[in-house]
């Protein structure tokens, strides 16, 4: 009975404490922890290169050892990194590849893990990512790079449609779309899943199918322009044109008679700039959109001859319709790629311009190297992702040119990748273009660096028209102003394209050209300019007895730096 009575009055009073406690804290105005429902707003730390954050932030009540008591409490969850768009880089920065940590990428140098949101790679993984491996991380990379649940396929050449839908059928699949491509000799199909299944199960299955050569994703590739600007009126000086020394270059040639195909976004034809200018137009997307301001500013670059002044303006353009979409930016794929480099060899181009850059992809490494094979010259945007960012392709393929960017004062433009697969640089910061509609814009990035680029290589053309593409590119090397450090760099490759320079090595008949530049030597000796075991860089033939740049006259020689 004691011990009930001491239990009875222990309890009572444990229960007036705590009453006591619940009147005191009312009383105050604390709440209660079980109770507490306090939602303060995080502070979010948007970086300007950001896919766009979900709004949904949630709270969850956990439960917090700390000793002997035990205290429940809410903690507010970080905002997470919504879906991607249809164009995750359109909002911020059309041109902006994924970079990540050395630690997240694959033998291709590609991101797998999620990529920094800052866009210059220097961010650093979680370190609950990074405990777990990246392969939890990997679809939040992949959907950046890939159309989700789409394949490319090498199929059977000799089956009939109706039988290519049945395949299709078997494995879950519809057919979207085949073909035949005589510039690599196979017929290849863009299929996609319909049953829901997870894409490396159907991928696996699909892939051990008898009438199926080879499978992969349908890769993501985005043009690289620095921002989808809004056009503005206005005539600022064009100082590529000094830069380039296009008007001592047009005084020798201006691209007449060579053919230039710009697998891009829409072109204006209309647009006074262009006029007569468009040879040929194939839509390789099927659209009906109108034109795009991107892949008319880059026709602008190579031939625009009225109020503005492209490198040359008297080629002939195949416009080639690769890229659309979306609002403010455009994307395109694998297989469309494919279609367009199809085209631009079967239709009579001597040069393919390609603004755009994306994964390395084996269709399309294919199609380049078939491409290549036919003699054209192959020039393209090295990419905008920045210092931190592995190659791009198809920039970074040993059979093209990869271009770089430089401002008015010679500096490598910010955004503008790195690597030893740059060959040369060009202007490509606060560039005046033409835009749609008759107007005109004020852009930059790699985009319209490797457009004049192209259009210094239809001069060469058009002075020697048996020039190969192998000595094209020597030349444009060996008569590059040298920039940055002394010789070869991973910023400007050779250093700036210099229009006159190489239109003067170029002999007006077949005669092997000449090279004649500046006197800064290069490295040629340096390291290869390719790391990847397997591939070869071209081996380009000798254009002068010695290995340094040959001297120019002192009247023709571009400033010193």
């Amino acid at each position: 009975m004691t011990r009930k009575s001491e239990s009875k009055s222990r309890a009572g009073a444990y229960a007036s404490s705590v009453g006591a406690a619940l009147l005191l804290a009312a009383s105050l105005g604390v709440e209660v922890a079980q109770a507490q429902a306090i939602m303060r707003t995080p502070t979010i730390s948007v970086p300007s290169r950001t896919p766009t954050i979900s709004p949904n932030v949630a709270a969850r009540a956990v439960s917090i050892d700390r000793g002997p008591r035990t205290m429940t409490t809410a903690r507010i969850s970080t905002p997470r990194i919504g879906p991607a768009p249809v164009l995750p880089y359109a909002r911020y920065s059309p041109n902006l590849y994924p970079s990540c940590t050395a630690p997240y990428r694959d033998a291709d140098g590609e991101c797998l893990a999620q990529p920094n949101t800052g866009g210059d790679g220097a961010g650093k993984s979680g370190k609950k990512s990074a405990g777990k491996g990246r392969g939890n991380n990997t679809p939040v990379a992949l959907n950046q790079r890939i159309f989700a649940g789409e394949f490319v396929a090498e199929i059977d050449g000799a089956l009939s449609v109706t039988e290519a839908d049945e395949l299709a059928r078997r494995h879950g699949l519809a057919r979207v779309a085949s073909e035949n491509f005589p510039l690599i000799g196979a017929t290849f199909g863009m299929f996609r899943i319909t049953d829901g299944r997870p894409a490396e199960t159907v991928r696996r299955e699909f892939a051990a199918d008898g009438s199926v050569r080879s499978v992969q994703p349908n890769f993501r590739y985005v043009l690289q322009d620095q921002k989808s600007s809004v056009p503005t009126e206005g005539d600022p000086a064009q100082y590529v044109l000094t830069k380039l020394r296009l008007p001592q270059a047009h005084t020798l040639a201006h691209g007449a008679n060579v053919t230039v195909a710009v697998i891009d976004s829409g072109i204006d034809a209309k647009h006074p700039e262009l006029a007569n200018s468009i040879a040929d137009n194939f839509d390789a997307l099927g659209s009906a959109e109108g034109p795009h301001i991107h892949g008319t500013g880059i026709a602008g670059a190579i031939v625009a001859h009225a109020r503005l002044m492209g490198s040359a303006p008297e080629a002939r353009i195949i416009a080639i319709r690769a890229f659309g979409g979306t609002t403010g930016g455009a994307e395109s794929s694998s297989y469309i790629i494919l279609r367009s480099l199809n085209y631009a060899a079967e239709h009579g181009a001597q040069i393919v311009n390609m603004s755009f850059a994306g994964p390395k992809d084996a269709v399309i490494e294919r199609a380049i190297a078939a491409t290549a094979a036919r003699g054209l010259v192959l020039i393209a945007a090295a990419g905008n992702a920045g210092a931190k960012s592995p190659p791009l392709y198809p920039a970074a393929n040993p059979n093209v040119i990869a271009v770089s960017a430089t401002d008015q004062q010679d500096k490598l433009f910010t955004a503008s990748n790195r690597g030893n697969y740059i060959a040369l640089a060009a202007p490509g910061v606060d560039i005046f273009l033409p835009a749609p509609e008759g107007k005109y814009q004020m852009t930059s990035g790699t985009s319209f660096s490797a457009a004049y680029v192209s259009g210094v290589a239809a001069l060469l053309l058009e002075r020697n028209y048996a020039l190969k593409p192998e000595a094209l590119r020597m030349t444009l090397a060996k008569t590059a102003r040298d920039l940055g450090s002394p010789g070869r760099d991973d910023l400007f490759g050779d250093g700036e394209a210099d229009a006159f320079a190489a239109v003067m090595a170029v002999p007006a008949d077949s005669a092997t050209p000449v090279a004649a530049a500046s006197g800064t030597t290069k490295r040629e000796d340096g390291q290869p300019r390719r790391d990847e075991p397997g591939i070869r860089a071209i081996e380009q033939p000798s254009l002068s007895s010695s290995d340094d740049k040959s001297t120019i006259s002192q009247v023709d020689r571009p400033a010193t730096r």
